[in-house]
């Protein structure tokens, strides 16, 4: 796989059981590169080991006044600063990519598994350790993956250096191949120790950078209440405990640098002292001598990778946890599913808790919880967790969990209280897979955005259409309504079988909601429009309304008489007790008369 030809068609089914496991299964799925990177790997070390070998045999020639073995030496020489040239080359080239690709592997996994859970994603793992999993931590995977074939290269170089001094010069040899592996494991015991202190930074960080996108979301509210103080110094604190905690693990990794820059010279020294030692016995040359120490000197280069793939495996185990986690995160619905691709049609129903949305109607939907209602409308767009022991929606009688993933998704969608609005145009906001049914200008009028097409207009300057208009990140320069239809809008142009809409004008005041209540149900006609709300003005405009009290549905009606005879459904739709029942049934009735007066007005006008 080269660096030109990603993304990956297929990036595969990762081993997602734990960290090592997945670092495993990246490292089999490029085994072509990493056997091109230890090739190279080879020349390169065995290059730079042989020029000890070189220069003592170029030492001794000139000891023993041979120009013949000098001129071999140094043809010898070029040959290696050659093998150096190239393998250096081309191992930096395939490491690199080696890395690039593995790192973008683990991003298209975690980009399919986002998409396959939506919403839920974030309701189980925290948004901060989602954005840190998708950028630290696929460097640092990516790092060790390109670090093993290097490693792999240098180990074997060192076996192959070992054994040749062994044979080369066995009273030397028999020292170094004693004191190398010493120095190759003395590290070990360290390792743990600065493990731990390495995942303790990157908790510190995952949570730095929890409160910064926390508090950069939340920032329009923050001024507003006069918090932003607070909360610099909230991340203040944070980023400091960061720092603290990567000094600590600077200090332990620091360390163990010194430890592999001390040992190799006391290694030196001991094959200095006893090669000195045989050399004036006449046991052995000047030139062996020469070599040994040369060759020693030189081992210290593939030494480092020891380190730094210590460090690697270190810094990316957790990494590849975290990721694994990520991706062993499943949903209800299977991807594939049992039945045909056409999803199906009918009423929507869910057997926990007995709600039934008829299909080609508008439904409303009132519960007193509002987590309890995310989690059912969730659930009635085929999104609940794998763990859930509750059984699927049914879509025309067919569970949705057993539809093919697109099937459900394009059957049901679900727009939740919070929806995220991306960076780009308005014209490529709304430029989403639909059935061609509803126009992009359609579904902007019923949802109420005259306003917020003006905004876009007034705040760009250089685009005459306010489709071409840009909206910032999440939206964050329009206010909450603004965002809250324009989201909505998105909705109405994919045109669905089944839309689900938690709470979609909680933001906008009362005037708009009337007319939004009704461009949804004039625009959704013939389709099946489910809407949890407590707004009398939505639930008015509903064909039935359903009320779910303690995980069942409790009274089903349309609002005028709901509100009436079920106290339990006024106490939610109008927040007032028993006793005060009476006063506000005139109220409420005296506002319906208005909120009629007005639709009467508006459509004489």
């Amino acid at each position: 796989m080269q660096i030109q030809d990603l993304p990956y068609p297929d990036p595969g089914v990762p081993d997602a059981r734990s960290g090592p496991r997945f670092l495993l299964w990246l490292g089999l799925n490029q085994l072509g590169g990493q056997l091109k990177s230890l090739a190279w790997g080879l020349l390169h070390f065995l290059s730079v080991s042989g020029l000890p070998f070189c220069v003592g045999f170029a030492v001794q020639a000139v000891v023993d006044r041979s120009g013949a073995r000098l001129t071999l030496a140094g043809g010898l020489i070029a040959l290696c600063g050659l093998g150096i040239a190239v393998g250096d080359t081309m191992l930096h080239r395939t490491a690199i990519t080696n890395w690039i690709t593995a790192a973008a592997r683990v991003q298209q996994l975690l980009a399919r598994r986002t998409a396959q859970l939506g919403s839920a994603l974030t309701r189980r793992v925290a948004a901060g350790e989602v954005v840190a999993v998708s950028t630290g931590d696929v460097e640092k995977i990516g790092w060790f993956v390109e670090a093993v074939s290097r490693f792999t290269a240098a180990a074997l170089t060192i076996v192959f250096v070992c054994v040749a001094l062994v044979v080369y010069e066995p009273a030397l040899g028999i020292v170094v191949a004693v004191g190398v592996p010493v120095l190759a494991l003395a590290v070990l015991p360290l390792l743990p120790r600065a493990t731990r202190r390495a995942d303790f930074q990157r908790e510190k960080a995952g949570r730095a950078t929890e409160l910064a996108s926390d508090t950069v979301a939340g920032l329009r509210v923050l001024r507003g209440i006069g918090g932003e103080d607070l909360f610099l110094d909230r991340y203040r604190r944070a980023s400091q405990e960061v720092r603290r905690a990567a000094v600590r693990s600077a200090r332990m990794w620091s360390m163990i640098s010194a430890i592999q820059v001390l040992l190799p010279g006391l290694l030196l020294i001991a094959v200095a002292w006893h090669g000195v030692h045989l050399a004036r016995e006449g046991r052995i040359t000047v030139g062996e001598m020469v070599t040994v120490y040369s060759a020693v000197m030189i081992l210290t280069y593939p030494l480092h990778h020891f380190e730094e793939i210590a460090m690697a495996y270190s810094f990316s185990r957790p990494s590849a946890k975290r990721a694994a986690g990520v991706l062993a995160l499943e949903r209800a619905t299977d991807s594939k599913g049992s039945r045909e691709a056409e999803a199906p049609t009918g009423d929507l129903y869910d057997p926990s808790t007995g709600l039934l949305a008829p299909a080609g109607r508008l439904t409303a939907v009132v519960c007193g919880d509002p987590d309890a209602a995310g989690v059912l409308a969730e659930r009635l767009g085929g999104h609940a967790a794998a763990s859930s022991d509750l059984p699927s929606a049914l879509l025309g009688g067919v569970p949705l969990d057993e539809l093919p993933l697109d099937s459900a998704r394009g059957a049901v969608l679900v727009q939740d209280k919070d929806p995220v609005l991306l960076s780009g145009s308005l014209r490529e906001l709304l430029d989403v897979p639909s059935s061609g049914g509803v126009s992009a200008e359609d579904a902007l009028a019923a949802a109420q955005c005259g306003d917020v097409l003006d905004a876009l207009a007034q705040g760009s300057l250089d685009a005459e259409d306010p489709m071409d208009a840009r909206i910032t990140e999440r939206g964050r320069s329009l206010s909450g309504g603004q965002r809250q239809r324009l989201a909505l809008a998105r909705s109405l142009v994919t045109d669905p079988e089944v839309l689900v809409l938690d709470e979609p004008t909680s933001a906008v005041d009362s005037h708009t909601e009337a007319r939004i209540a009704d461009g949804i149900r004039s625009l959704r006609q013939g389709r099946t429009t489910v809407v949890f709300t407590s707004s009398p003005l939505l639930l008015d405009h509903a064909d039935r309304v359903a009320l779910v009290h303690e995980g069942e549905v409790a009274a089903v009606g349309v609002h005028r008489e709901l509100v009436h005879s079920e106290p339990r459904y006024r106490a939610v739709v109008t927040r007032e007790t028993d006793d005060e029942a009476p006063a506000h049934d005139r109220r409420h009735v005296k506002q319906l008369n208005e909120l009629d007066d007005l639709e009467d007005i508006e459509e004489t006008a």
